[in-house]
This record gives structure tokens, C-alpha cells and sequence, in this order.
């Protein structure tokens, strides 16, 4: 059976496959029916390649083993990954955005509507990036992957660009040209967010960045529901990649043996990583409740 990685990778390498496809029509039509807001659209779906490509080699890396130089693992590769697509996705994003600018600013007398062509392939590009978002982020909640959710959204904010492509081709088409390249400037800025939004996620795990309230007391429940546990002392966690460090204080009765309060400290232990899948490491020490 396949572990995380590899279906991430399978369903990652789906997504490659569905954008070259995108790409390649996308600029046909863009050139063929003069459309600069296709065109850019085409150029973000071409930087989706490469975006993925990216997402690849950071699951890959990040599930490699731990080893005597990286003893906690690899797993904040793919924060790295994250963080270089971030910026792959905010320079590609300017680029389009300026090219819309400068035809805006300097050509508007000279623009042209672009062929119908152009809608046709503004539709197909909506539908197929929405059937890919409602894949990637099926298998992402499957697997529990923060880069593949990630990647998912990206193709939801692709979508969302291409709808913003065919209402300045359409806007063209109906008599007002510069509704073209405005779209150019309108899929800047849905890259531009998704490109913070991938930043602003990699940054916070890769910062020891604590789970969320709901998680912590999903925790603290799970250790007392062992009868033995009196109460908890202290509990910290902080999201290494995408999994999960505990460092847990509980109190048991004083009186008992070490071996016993041991025992107890074990099942607290298997319990969590039972119903925590993404917890790889507890720490957990023991204090007398008196």
C-alpha cells in the first residue's frame, strides 16, 4: 500500500499533467484570438507546473527518514518548498499585473477585442481547474497534507483568475477593450493573495508554531480519560512541518511505584498518537499530585 508521500506525489503529478494541458491551450488560443488576458492566464497555469514540481521535491524530502545530522526529521523541507513557491507565485503575479498596466497606460488606443476563442478557453480552463481543486483537496483531507490543501487552493485561486480573464475578454468583446488587460491586473492580485497565504503558512510552522485551542484541549481530554491521570500540569505542542511535538506534564497519585506510573505515562502516550495521527513525538513527565 502506498504511504503519504507517494499519493501526494501520484495526485501532484495528476495535477502537472491537467496544467501542461491548460497551458498549452490557453496560449494557443490567447495568440490566435488576441487575448493578453488569456495569455496571462496562461502564464500563471505554466507557473503551476513548476509550482508542483516544487510541492514534489519537498513531500519527497520531507518524508525521508530521520537521520543522525536531522534526528527530528525532515519534515520542515516542505515549508521550504512552500516558501520558495510563495515567491515563484508573487514574481509571476507582478509580471502580469505590470504587463497590464503598461497596455493600459500606453496602447490603450490600439487595443483590440479578442476572439471568441478566447471565451471557449476561459470556460474549459474554470471548469477543469474547479474539478482539480474539488480532487486535490479530496485526497488532501484523505491524507491529512498541508501541502497538497495547499495546492489544492492554488487551484481554486487559478479558477478564480480565469473567471476574471473571461469577464475582461467578454467586457472586450462588448465594446470596451481595456477590460482585457484590466483582467491581467485582477489575476495579479489573485495570485499576489495566494501567494501570502502559502508564505504567511510555511512561516508559521516553520516558527514552532503552537496547534489551535480546539487541537490542545482535544489533547488534554484524550490523557484524562485515563482514570489514573489526575490532572494536567502543563501541556505545550508546536507543529514541526506538517506534524505534531508534544512536550505533556501529568499528576498521578504519589504514592505509587515508578514502574506503575510509568505504565500510566505509556498509555497516555499510545492514546494520543492513537487518535492524533499527525503527533510524532511525546514527551511526557510525570508528577506526583500531591
Amino acid at each position: 500500500m502506498e504511504n503519504t508521500s507517494q499519493a501526494a506525489i501520484r495526485v501532484s503529478k495528476i495535477s502537472i499533467l491537467v496544467n501542461i494541458f491548460l497551458t498549452l491551450a490557453k496560449l494557443a488560443a490567447g495568440i490566435l484570438a488576441g487575448s493578453g488576458a488569456m495569455i496571462s492566464d496562461a502564464v500563471h497555469s505554466a507557473s503551476d507546473v513548476f509550482s508542483t514540481v516544487v510541492v514534489i521535491i519537498g513531500v519527497k524530502l520531507s518524508g525521508k527518514a530521520s537521520d543522525k545530522e536531522h534526528p527530528y526529521g525532515h519534515e520542515r523541507m516542505e515549508c521550504v518548498a512552500a516558501i520558495i513557491l510563495s515567491v515563484i507565485l508573487l514574481i509571476t503575479g507582478l509580471a502580469i499585473g505590470y504587463e497590464g498596466v503598461t497596455k493600459i497606460l500606453s496602447d490603450r488606443d490600439s487595443l483590440a477585442a479578442p476572439g471568441l476563442l478566447a471565451v471557449v478557453a476561459a470556460i474549459v480552463s474554470i471548469l477543469a481547474k474547479e474539478l482539480l481543486f474539488q480532487y486535490v483537496r479530496r485526497w488532501a483531507k484523505k491524507l491529512d497534507s498541508t501541502a497538497l490543501m495547499a495546492e489544492a487552493w492554488h487551484h481554486r485561486s487559478d479558477a478564480l483568475s480565469s473567471i476574471g480573464a473571461l469577464i475582461g475578454i467578454v467586457g472586450a468583446r462588448a465594446g470596451f477593450p481595456v477590460l482585457d488587460p484590466l483582467a491581467s491586473v485582477v489575476i495579479c492580485a489573485f495570485i499576489g493573495k495566494a501567494a501570502f497565504d502559502i508564505f504567511r503558512d510555511a512561516v508559521d510552522k516553520m516558527v514552532d508554531h503552537s496547534c489551535d485551542e480546539d487541537t490542545e484541549d482535544a489533547i488534554r481530554l484524550c490523557a484524562l480519560r485515563q482514570d489514573a491521570v489526575a490532572r494536567i500540569d502543563l501541556l505545550r505542542t508546536r507543529e514541526f512541518g506538517n506534524r505534531i511535538y508534544i512536550e505533556m506534564e501529568i499528576a498521578v497519585d504519589g504514592e505509587l511505584k515508578l514502574s506503575e506510573a510509568h505504565a500510566i505515562a505509556e498509555r497516555v502516550h499510545d492514546d494520543i498518537e492513537a487518535e492524533f495521527p499527525k503527533v510524532k513525538h511525546i514527551m511526557i513527565h510525570v508528577n506526583p499530585s500531591e
